[in-house]
């Protein structure tokens, strides 16, 4: 604890609390799907209560480091939270679905900081011999939220109703504005120049682009269809001119120097790559327990209980003892070789498999995730000159989770090509699960190429803050 960092515990917590809110509301929403659609009707347009949250939190996230780096982290993170809680409150009061869409966009704009804020005020509240060891923690709250978002929204629905999955945001953030605006005390960076609004603009509208692509490409639409060839041709575009806007702006919301330095040029597909591989996994999980073994939302919430306690374990200890050594390659690779194994396991489930087998499957997949998610986040933290750890760390953790969103979606279709031609229900679902989760063994084993060509040691120079 210093005057510089303020109380550094209960900031640490206030920080915490806000990215633990912007992952559970990813997922929590899904179990109360059909409550929310007989209850405000519009069915055609559902989906759209958790794209629109997807996308507004996606194309925001990376302009957050760099307003902070100009106003403060401590400001630009209460500012976050209090967005994230207003879009709560309308998502409550919401009417109709297109009022509670639009209310999800606003908490979703608030989400983009929510995991990026303090993915950056981490690394500079401890110094970054301890960086792997405190990331390791948003690598856990990353898992017990992901996972436990159905388990909690099921049983909030079931008791109170759906308006209260997103009233119940109210008390915690309202805990985590106190905690932060109180105890955050970092310097501002003062970064000078205009904010590269014109960059963040162009990067939103492609990320966009791209993740509607993704979502409607062969199902909503057919791949040869004008509105898919015309998101198409609006990505390449939007990318072209956000790469020429870097090139030309003062302060750009990602400079082009960062990707100098090897480990950034690795680091980043990397980032994207894990983040398919978590988002597919995450999201079908629940949905095999139900489906294979007759499970209620809150039986298979608690069922996946080796893939949380392994991923939060394995974060925790890995990050503790890789920080000091600066030897993350060596960690990094064995994380993508054993989710390659766990893939495997779940890829070769029959529907007589015993739990024990998925049991073994998914701790398997979690101690792998635990050794990847946030030690890839400190490769690129300690590569990045001090001046752009903000602007580093939003674009990892952008990438990562516009990764994850595409994860959703391409796991989405390749399900929907495995139930073609299958007698609809729980058999047919829990049989085309295992064989879209196999995907996961060759973009495991990508992902492990990616990080071997990752530097021997990626130490940090110096103390950002």
């Amino acid at each position: 604890m210093s005057s510089r960092t303020g109380n550094v515990p209960l900031a640490t917590a206030g920080l915490l609390i806000g990215m633990l809110l912007s992952v559970l509301d990813q997922t929590v929403v899904a179990i109360a799907l059909p409550d929310i659609a007989a209850d405000l009707g519009g069915m055609d347009a559902i989906g759209w209560v958790v794209t629109s949250y997807v996308l507004a939190s996606t194309a925001t996230g990376a302009l957050y480091g760099r307003v902070s780096d100009r106003f403060g982290r401590r400001a630009v993170s209460v500012t976050a939270v209090v967005v994230f809680a207003a879009g709560s409150a309308l998502c409550g009061l919401a009417q109709s679905m297109p009022q509670l869409i639009a209310a999800r966009t606003v908490q979703g704009i608030g989400a983009g900081g929510l995991f990026v804020l303090p993915t950056i005020a981490l690394s500079e509240l401890y110094p970054p011999r301890l960086r792997s060891r405190v990331q390791g923690f948003t690598g856990g709250v990353f898992a017990l939220a992901g996972v436990g978002g159905p388990l909690a929204g099921g049983a909030i629905t079931d008791a109170w109703g759906w308006r209260w999955i997103f009233y119940v945001n109210l008390p915690l953030s309202l805990l985590g504005v106190a905690l932060t605006a109180y105890a955050l005390r970092l310097p501002t960076p003062g970064a000078h120049g205009r904010a590269d609004v014109a960059g963040a603009v162009l990067l939103a509208g492609a990320m966009v682009s791209l993740l509607l692509v993704a979502e409607w490409g062969g199902r909503v639409y057919a791949w040869t269809s004008g509105t898919i060839l015309g998101l198409v041709g609006a990505l390449v575009v939007l990318t072209a001119l956000f790469v020429r806007q870097e090139r030309r702006a003062a302060d750009p919301l990602l400079p082009p120097r960062l990707f100098a330095h090897p480990a950034l040029r690795t680091a980043l597909p990397a980032a994207a790559l894990l983040g398919a591989l978590l988002g597919g996994s995450i999201v079908y999980l629940p949905t095999y327990l139900q489906a294979g073994y007759g499970m209620g939302a809150t039986q298979a919430g608690l069922a996946l209980n080796p893939y949380v306690l392994t991923f939060m374990a394995v974060s925790f200890l890995a990050g503790a003892r890789v920080g000091a050594s600066g030897r993350f390659r060596p960690y990094l690779m064995a994380g993508a070789a054993i989710a390659a194994v766990g893939f495997a396991v779940l890829g070769g489930l029959t529907p007589s498999a015993p739990y024990l087998l998925f049991a073994a499957g998914i701790a398997v997949l979690g101690a792998g995730f635990g050794l990847l998610m946030q030690n890839l986040v400190v490769v690129a933290q300690n590569a990045a000159p001090p001046a752009d750890l903000a602007a580093t760390t939003s674009a990892v953790v952008s990438v990562r989770g516009l990764g994850l969103s595409l994860g959703v979606a391409v796991f989405g279709s390749l399900l929907t090509r495995e139930l073609q031609g299958r007698v609809p229900g729980p058999a047919a679902t829990a049989a085309a699960i295992p064989e879209v989760l196999f995907w996961g063994v060759p973009a495991a084993a990508a992902l492990l190429g990616l990080v071997a060509l990752l530097p021997r040691n990626v130490r940090a120079a110096s103390a950002p803050s």
